[in-house]
């Protein structure tokens, strides 16, 4: 799936909330798990040596703790931080406390996409002309990581983008399983091999070998296909764990851009989208498994390994920093050669600390500029529109981008011989906090609405098709009964949707019926008030993560493709307010479709 930004419902195991309860430091929420206070600790046992691997994962471009979306430090209801500066501190906590030479940092991807940081410095002054160095490579670069891998996300824009912000980085970018195409050759660095040089010790020599998500050939299809392919993590993890091995790896950890529940948001066409676990189980010799995608926090899980029966401890930080990641791994000198003989992890929270001043400096110039830009004002609205109810009503604030969409389509195919075909358009809440003011718009309002970095495609599509679409798009809702008390929100996110695969359409009227079994929801379609035909065809607006297959919709991927100018819908839509200078949703808000129960309807 594509991972949420900053409105992604995260879960935090209580576990995390119990260890910082009353402030404590990121020394103490440590202490609380167990761990060992000091370096000296943890060498007074013989010939054992404890070795820590720090890991992050899904930072999303958050650099500071800083909401671009509020013009504000980030905060929410758990009292939870973001940021690489608050990481930063953390870091240097856990090295101060157990000895820089017995520590490792990793990361597990998605690391330059998710804010308006991101954004500005991929399309707005872009890296790749401007030659400055991204402010997420400085940073990592600053906390010294000692390997990261790719996730999905890092191919949003681009592969000559991503080559840049590698030739940045000065640790090693890490993807096996990302290969050219028709072939097992890495387009990527695979592994690594990290020697540690701790006091009185032999040098222990680590592995770390990165894999990222097989979903990118439908996220980021026109950005890969037939540039790169992406293989199964489990087969690429069984012919380099043995590389690895043989090239003298003591401890061999991976780092995958993938979550653990063995599930995949798309079809059976392509390899598993959470992997992480059957890694774990299938694959032998590995010790430890840093991994994300899924946004969760899992602080410690162990696996079974199926062949030699060895645990395999595999962690999970949340995302944009708000968790880091801390294995402990207990290794043992015999015979010439280290083993691992314990093996914990725990995750540790960024509100313990405060933001490592030096990093947050590093990146102020960077982080002022693009504050300047989201603050830019582009219209005016003649009145508040939220997207509060936009998962169970018809919102105006949604119609904006259905209008943004549909006029630049019909402008696309004017002359062509789609012309005479309606249009109609495709949008989905992806932020219910998303709200246009009263009075000033910005593009922070704008970004706030449509946060993903989607283009815009029109493809055609039957009357039945559609239907078959908006039907798939309802099992969003749990069956209510027709009686039961009206409350919308409960009735939500069924099997585990996210809002963001809640798909609306303008252009045609039809009701959702959630009292009815899934299949059967969508009834009184119609466009310009007729019945809608099965065989009537009807041009599009997408965007290309679902018409690539993001969400495992019906027919829209294999549908003709009549535009594809790789426009940002997102600065269309800031083009659009911009050019007409007020937003007035008395000129373009239509309740085309509404939540019914038997027939009736949900609200009147």
């Amino acid at each position: 799936m594509a991972p949420e930004p900053r409105w992604c419902s995260c879960r935090v195991p209580d576990v995390s909330r119990r260890q910082v309860l009353g402030g404590l430091t990121a020394a103490g929420a440590l202490a609380v798990a167990g761990w060992p206070g000091t370096a000296a600790e943890a060498a007074a046992h013989g010939k054992s040596l404890t070795i820590t691997v720090m890991g992050t994962s899904d930072i999303h471009s958050h650099a500071v703790n800083w909401d671009y979306y509020k013009d504000a430090e980030y905060s929410d209801g758990d009292g939870n931080t973001v940021g690489l500066a608050r990481v930063s501190s953390l870091v240097n906590q856990v090295r101060a406390d157990r000895g820089r030479d017995r520590t490792l940092l990793f990361d597990a991807g998605d690391t330059i996409q998710g804010t308006p940081l991101g954004f500005y410095y991929a399309s707005v002054e872009p890296i790749t002309e401007t030659g400055k160095t991204h402010p997420m490579a400085r940073q990592m670069n600053a906390i010294g990581y000692d390997a990261v891998a790719l996730g999905n996300h890092e191919f949003n824009y681009g592969i000559p983008f991503l080559d840049k912000w590698i030739s940045q980085m000065d640790a090693p970018v890490l993807a096996a399983n990302a290969v050219h195409p028709g072939t097992r050759r890495p387009a990527y660095e695979p592994y690594i091999i990290k020697k540690m040089h701790v006091r009185g010790h032999p040098p222990i020599r680590v592995g770390l070998l990165g894999l990222t998500n097989p979903g990118i050939a439908i996220w980021d299809k026109a950005n890969v296909s037939g540039k790169l392919d992406f293989l199964d993590l489990v087969e690429t993890a069984k012919r380099w764990v043995p590389v690895i091995r043989a090239r003298g790896a003591d401890v061999v950890i991976v780092s995958a851009h993938s979550g653990d529940s063995g599930t995949s948001s798309y079809g059976d066409d392509l390899p598993v989208e959470n992997a992480a676990a059957l890694v774990a189980e299938q694959v032998p010799g590995i010790d430890a498994i840093l991994f994300g995608h899924a946004h969760l926090e899992i602080p410690e899980r162990f696996v079974t390994n199926k062949a030699t029966g060895r645990t395999v401890v595999m962690s999970e930080p949340m995302c944009w920093g708000q968790r880091l990641s801390v294995f402990d791994l207990t290794l043992k000198h015999e015979r010439g050669r280290w083993k691992v003989t314990g093996k914990s992890a725990t995750t540790v929270n960024s509100n313990t600390v405060e933001e490592d001043p030096e990093l947050v400096t590093l990146i102020k110039k960077q982080h002022d500029a693009v504050v300047g830009y989201v603050n830019k004002e582009v219209a005016t609205s003649t009145e508040e529109m939220s997207a509060a109810e936009s998962c169970w009503k018809d919102t105006a604030i949604l119609d904006y981008i259905h209008l943004v969409q549909t006029e630049k389509v019909k402008e696309a195919i004017a002359g062509t011989a789609h012309a005479s075909l309606p249009v109609v358009s495709i949008a989905a809440p992806f932020s219910r906090a998303a709200t246009f003011p009263a009075g000033k718009v910005t593009i922070k309002d704008i970004a706030g609405l449509y946060i993903y970095d989607n283009t815009l495609l029109a493809s055609i599509l039957t009357g039945a098709q559609i239907k078959a679409y908006l039907e798939y798009s309802a099992q969003y809702f749990k069956q209510v009964a027709a009686g039961a008390p009206v409350d919308p929100a409960s009735w939500t996110n069924a099997n585990n949707r996210p809002d963001y695969n809640y798909d609306q359409f303008s252009g045609v009227a039809y009701d959702v019926d959630i009292a009815k079994p899934e299949g059967s929801r969508i009834t009184g379609m119609t466009y310009d008030g007729k019945p809608v035909a099965d065989d009537q065809q009807f041009v599009v607006a997408v965007n290309n993560y679902r018409q690539s297959g993001g969400g495992g919709f019906p027919h829209i991927t294999t549908a003709e493709v009549v535009y594809n100018a790789q426009v940002a819908i997102r600065e269309a839509i800031v083009e659009y307010a911009s050019t007409a200078g007020t937003i007035d949703p008395t000129k373009f808000h239509v309740d085309n479709w509404k939540l019914v129960r038997d027939g009736a309807p949900v609200f009147q």
